[in-house]
């Protein structure tokens, strides 16, 4: 059987951004606690964009890159906790948008911030089944925020925006290795988005779920991979980023628990060498839900050390909940394969905004998914906002009849 796994990858995290440390003076909370969560930026979404631009806005230079070769995807598979309909998918929207023809399924899935995790796997199941020899699968993760002061200090790690990723049997990004995988599921209410105007979080129960989870699901990888060792196995590691703060903590819990090493120095230095470049990009950008991971996974294709192939661990979490340590080798490849889309340059070229355009913005962006029959956007409004330098992007232009119409700015 042929590889599979991840060829292309690309994030969109919006074209504006607040300092945490400016929210942080904004809503009075106690700056001490910035050490905590390990969050230095966190990306917003202006007044005119909501799941379906930010998935399009993804996806857009992967389709530009592959021109006529665009064709052979024939799986379209959108994750979110931001759906707009109860019935119609938004990958429907993005499939139109991205110009796509009609010998393509699209579908869209929830499951919290494991829902990337799941379209990936169900997309490469398809592609490695050899149905469809040289088929491609398009997989978007795409979330907006809904925080607000109710978050507490939930808030400044909140992040927003996609990760798209096309799948097939040329996997330069990351080659998923068969058959390698752990699960572990249960029901809990750590989470949950009842309104489309709401996140609810009860922070203990979810930590709790998470380390809980991480140990689980590792186990069983380790049934189907009797000789998978935490320390000596993977090389790089990479895990569902809600903070950077919880990822240390989940890492020094796994060493202490399942490697038995408890020397502070050596977990130190091991977390710097196999997860601390995973959180560059997520430190800047904040929790993106299911796409959460796989921005861990291009900040660690950046900004490792060397280009040698190395088998990297990766854990999924999402709340609810539903959990998987999966693994795959990068490589030279991989670096390539990310460079044309200049990641590190669009984050560094958001605008950065104050706590009261912050406050200003929440009004708009906290109603984006909310069902209304007819609204205009005001795109002109935010456009002061937009840095000099940017890519085309897909814009929320109006809502008639409950329809959603977009336009290229």
């Amino acid at each position: 059987m042929s590889e599979v796994g991840i060829e292309k990858l690309n994030v969109y995290a919006g074209v504006a951004a607040i300092d945490v440390a400016e929210l942080f003076r904004g809503r009075g909370l106690d700056s001490e606690r910035i050490g905590n969560i390990q969050q230095d930026r966190r990306s917003l979404g202006l007044g005119f964009e909501d799941p379906v631009t930010s998935a399009v806005n993804a996806a857009k230079p992967i389709i530009d890159q592959l021109g006529e070769a665009a064709d052979r995807i024939e799986m379209l598979i959108v994750s979110s906790e931001s759906g707009i309909d109860y019935s119609k998918s938004l990958s429907s929207y993005v499939h139109r948008y991205l110009g796509f023809g009609p010998h393509c399924r699209f579908l869209e899935v929830k499951q919290a911030c494991y829902g990337a995790t799941a379209a990936l796997q169900m997309a490469l199941g398809y592609l490695g089944s050899g149905v469809s020899p040289g088929g491609k699968a398009l997989v978007i993760a795409t979330d907006i925020s809904l925080v607000d002061a109710r978050a507490g200090y939930a808030e400044p790690s909140t992040g927003f925006g996609a990760v798209a990723m096309l799948l097939g049997q040329t996997p330069e990004v990351l080659t998923i290795d068969r058959g390698a995988f752990g699960l572990y599921s249960y029901e809990t209410m750590d989470s949950a988005r009842p309104l489309p105007t709401q996140d609810i979080v009860d922070v203990d129960k979810s930590l709790f779920a998470y380390l809980d989870c991480l140990g689980n699901s590792f186990k069983d990888y380790q049934s189907r991979v009797p000789e998978a060792d935490f320390v000596t196995t993977f090389g790089q590691l990479c895990m569902h980023t809600p903070f950077a703060g919880i990822v240390q903590a989940a890492h020094r819990k796994m060493m202490r628990d399942v490697a038995r090493l408890s020397d502070p120095a050596v977990l130190r230095d091991d977390f710097a060498c196999r997860l601390q470049p995973s959180l560059v990009y997520p430190r800047q950008v904040g929790n993106m839900c299911s796409g959460s991971l796989y921005l861990a996974l291009a900040s660690l294709i950046e900004n490792r050390a060397g280009d040698a192939p190395v088998r990297v661990g990766l854990y999924a979490y999402g709340s609810g909940c539903s959990s998987e340590f999966l693994s795959g080798v990068v490589d030279a490849r991989s670096r390539a394969a990310l460079a044309p889309f200049a990641i590190a340059d669009a984050l560094a070229a958001r605008t950065l905004v104050s706590f009261e355009q912050y406050e200003a913005l929440l009004r708009t962006t906290l109603g984006v998914i909310t069902p209304v029959s007819s609204r205009t956007v005001r795109i002109e409004d935010d456009l002061p906002l937009l840095p000099a330098t940017r890519p085309r992007l897909l814009a929320l232009a109006r809502i008639a009849d409950y329809e959603r119409h977009y336009e290229w700015i």
